[in-house]
């Protein structure tokens, strides 16, 4: 078991440190790849850093504890991820081309070819806030496996994960990580799919795994149980929730930072159906294992659901293959670690500090700064992968989703203004889960719509401001 682990893991470094072959060691080429990463590269990277260890550890937690149900998550990850992507993505990456920019709140300050400091530090500070929360998620999630299945102290997969990351990261940059996701991502989908053959044959077949699903008394209600309004209406809030966690993902820096680094925006649909049909396929994998978990492991709902797939894998499977289900449970760890230490790395280089970084030496310092900050989050961490990943992602959709929105819809809204509405979404976003109100509704939701509004009345004030002196000079 810890034979075939050690082997994957060794397998995904030495891919990782290739990658320093061919860098670059500029600024540029660390954290962009200097803009030469192929379609299908940038799909599988992005799949990868989306579907991360929050999948392996918190959505199969959740879809053990609440059944079919859990399919609208599905539903609203990607068709919220599809809708936002056709106006969003291309423009994205033709402007950072123009911009020059090197990270994702640099190219969003400077949109419109006006560069603003204030909001790009803003930016840049609520990235590195955020990612590192989601950073430590991820290290979490890691040791979770870690612990159950070799039975090490938590804190040895979190040190394993930063320093397997950190070495490749420091040798190639985002290249690097992308090459390393693509592997991870066929780690992520074999593990899965072992896992549900694997568990329908040990439960007779898929009617008997049928059969006991249905035993289980609402397991396979379409609608949650946790809903806060009943019937019909409770049903469409939550859907339109998760909808938006799925739009959510345009402002994620990490994962969208991927789309930059496309060699050509012309071939952007090209990486978007390799995003979207991994990401499909693994989403109802996820699924299914969460599934089956519930009625292989009827006991684990005692102890802790997000341990649901770990030890279901060391029920099932010899030693050898449970150290490869370790493996891509990892991988998918590492898969977003990475990426959101660089993105850390990047806002602290690109657009906290006063003046952008080229020296090599100061980025990757910086690089492993964030590496030992995120690791030692991990650490003190008390929170389920689930509500911490949640928490940071609806916070970075709330600050930059509405800001893009409006930039790609051709509006040229004013620094301070943007500055106000990134404000209004992450008090939004606090307030809805301090009021305990996230249960009903993805806090995501009325973060990114008020955000958002924050720029309609700006400019509804513009217009009526504009209107009022002009009657008064033709009076």
């Amino acid at each position: 078991m810890i034979l075939s682990f050690t082997l994957c893991l060794s397998l995904l470094l030495l891919i990782g440190l290739s990658s320093a072959i061919v860098s670059r060691g500029t600024n540029d080429d660390y954290y962009l790849a200097s803009a030469k990463i192929q379609p299908w590269l940038v799909g599988l990277s992005a799949i990868a850093t989306n579907n991360s260890g929050y999948m392996f550890i918190g959505f199969i937690g959740y879809v053990y504890s609440h059944g079919l149900a859990a399919i609208w998550l599905v539903v609203g990850w990607i068709g919220g991820d599809f809708l936002a992507s056709i106006f969003v993505h291309s423009k994205l990456r033709l402007t950072s081309g123009r911009v020059k920019s090197n990270s994702f709140s640099g190219t969003l300050s400077n949109w419109n070819g006006k560069k603003s400091y204030p909001l790009q530090s803003l930016l840049g500070l609520v990235s590195l806030v955020f990612l590192l929360a989601c950073a430590g998620g991820q290290l979490v999630a890691g040791s979770k496996a870690i612990d159950v299945l070799f039975g090490w102290p938590t804190w040895v997969g979190a040190v394993i994960g930063t320093v397997l990351v950190t070495f490749y990261c420091l040798a190639g940059g985002i290249r690097a990580s992308i090459w390393t996701d693509a592997a991870q991502s066929v780690f992520m989908i074999l593990a899965m799919a072992i896992l549900v053959l694997c568990a329908i044959h040990s439960l007779d077949g898929v009617e008997a795994a049928y059969t006991r699903m249905l035993n289980i008394d609402g397991f396979l209600d379409s609608t949650p149980d946790s809903l806060r309004v009943e019937g019909v209406y409770g049903l469409a809030f939550f859907v339109i929730g998760w909808i938006f966690a799925g739009i959510s993902v345009i402002g994620q820096p990490h994962i969208m930072i991927r789309f930059m680094t496309l060699n050509d925006a012309d071939n952007m649909v090209k990486a978007k159906a390799w995003y979207y049909s991994w990401y499909t396929l693994f989403c109802l994998l996820s699924l299914t294992v969460g599934l089956l978990a519930r009625v292989c492991l009827p006991e684990i709902g005692k102890i802790d659901t997000e341990l649901a797939l770990p030890i279901l894998a060391m029920e099932l499977l010899p030693g050898f293959a449970v150290g490869l289900i370790v493996a891509g449970i990892f991988a998918s760890t590492m898969s977003t670690a990475d990426s959101l230490l660089l993105s850390c790395s990047a806002a602290i280089t690109n657009d906290i500090y006063p003046t952008k970084i080229y020296r090599s030496f100061s980025i990757k310092l910086t690089t492993m700064l964030v590496s030992v900050i995120a690791l030692l989050w991990a650490l003190l961490n008390t929170q389920s992968v689930f509500d911490l990943v949640t928490m940071a992602w609806s916070s970075l959709a709330s600050a930059f989703a509405p800001l893009l929105i409006v930039l790609c819809l051709g509006y040229k809204p004013r620094p301070v203004v943007s500055i106000f509405a990134v404000i209004v979404g992450l008090v939004t976003v606090f307030s809805w889960r301090h009021l305990n109100l996230h249960a009903m509704v993805y806090e995501g939701f009325p973060g990114i719509i008020l955000g958002f509004l924050v720029f309609v009345l700006f400019d509804l004030y513009g217009y009526f401001t504009r209107k009022f002196h002009k009657s008064n000079t033709l009076g």
